[in-house]
């Protein structure tokens, strides 16, 4: 390999190390959970996983990924259109497109693969696409990807979305795309109040709901339920790998014609394998377990998420109102976020601190995320640190 572009790539990587953006990732030897051991032997509460509603070791889900595996074996060697599908992938995208109030459903690798595959096919350069200026970084790239013309509006800013629906009203058509709920700041996007303005524009809607899937909304069906406008999103696109089990995959929910032309066009559709049949059963499993709670994800999530906001604010915490289970606590420098990080580990406490580029220069903080595992003694655990590392 050329040693000039090593030694350029160390060089890289060093300076990374300097500014305290190098990301280490933490070896764990348990299964995810609320409570897990990592490799370095310590026994910690984890407050960084997207295992909302505690899925990722369910004992039912694991019995269905088995099953699953012993049916339909470990994969199926090539793309869909190629080698066929199996029924167990065709169910799980009609129990998705169910859940979502959706047509259809077409699955995906990962949901990055379903945001990097939907809009090309579907627009071109008569089109306009209208993007919140903090949508996932899955989204910006696959805008990338179109040649349609990219209107940029204010996070939330419904007066800004207005202005770019005005820009764009000679495009022949105009999609809305927006996160459901922002992974760095926890926040909602106004689902209703988008939709509303879409129908005044004769516009598309688009919605990223993979930290929203499973435990917002009442039964836990995402933002557009929470809205009041469930059915009536164009596109929905999420992921199995966060609540719904948090293994893998993704998928993109809509009318049957968009989820038809996505079957013909749609790249990283065509060109990698579907998901492991073991994956999509146990998917399955998520589901119908999520839909015999009762909503009871929803209430209990939300419970501990106040509780926590409450508490933290009193400790003299910045820490924004929500309605979701992701919960910054806001430390501004970079350095500061990184140090109560590493004296919250050393109290039992695993976090992750997220700085720039992961969030804007100036908005260091420290994520914390909460789970139906998480017992009301764990949080208080969790406080009693951060007034500890604060000190």
């Amino acid at each position: 390999m050329n040693k000039d572009f090593t030694n350029h790539l160390s060089e890289k990587l060093n300076e990374l190390k300097k500014m305290k953006l190098y990301k280490n990732e933490r070896v764990l030897t348990t299964p995810q959970g609320s409570h897990i051991e990592t490799a370095d032997g310590k026994k910690v509460l984890n407050f960084c996983s997207n295992n909302y509603i505690g899925f990722a070791n369910n004992n039912n889900i694991k019995k269905a990924a088995v099953r699953g595996l012993e049916k339909w074996g470990f994969g199926l060697s090539s793309v869909r259109f190629i080698c066929g599908t199996q029924s167990v992938h065709k169910q799980l995208e009609k129990e998705i497109a169910d859940f979502t109030g959706c047509d259809d459903a077409i699955l995906y690798a990962a949901c990055f693969d379903a945001n990097g595959g939907v809009f090309e096919p579907l627009f071109d350069e008569n089109d306009a696409i209208i993007s919140d200026e903090l949508n996932h970084a899955s989204i910006i790239d696959g805008i990338r990807l179109a040649k349609s013309k990219r209107i940029r509006y204010k996070h939330m800013d419904m007066k800004d979305l207005e202005k770019g629906l005005e820009e764009a009203k000679d495009s022949r058509f105009r999609i809305i795309c927006t996160d459901g709920v922002f992974s760095m700041d926890g926040d909602i996007a106004p689902v209703d109040k988008i939709c509303a303005l879409a129908e005044k524009y004769n516009a598309l809607v688009m919605v990223d709901d993979s930290h929203a899937t499973g435990y917002i909304g009442k039964t836990g069906r995402g933002t557009a339920e929470y809205c009041g406008v469930l059915g009536k999103v164009d596109i929905i696109t999420t992921t199995f790998g966060k609540a719904l089990g948090g293994a893998s995959g993704g998928c993109i929910c809509a009318k049957k014609e968009i989820v038809e032309m996505l079957r013909q066009k749609s790249r990283p559709y065509l060109f990698s394998n579907t998901l492991a049949p073991a994956v999509a059963a146990a998917s399955i499993e998520a589901l119908t377990l999520l839909k015999n709670s009762n909503g009871k994800y929803s209430s209990d999530l939300k419970t501990k998420a106040d509780y926590f906001r409450e508490k933290m604010q009193g400790l003299g915490f910045d820490v924004p109102n929500g309605n979701t289970a992701i919960i910054p606590v806001m430390l501004y420098h970079e350095e500061l976020a990184v140090k109560i990080a590493e004296s919250l580990y050393e109290n039992g406490i695993y976090v992750i601190p997220f700085s720039f580029p992961v969030v804007p220069k100036g908005k260091a903080r420290i994520r914390v995320q909460l789970s139906s595992e998480h017992s009301m003694k764990d949080i208080d655990r969790l406080l009693e640190a951060f007034k500890k590392a604060s000190e």
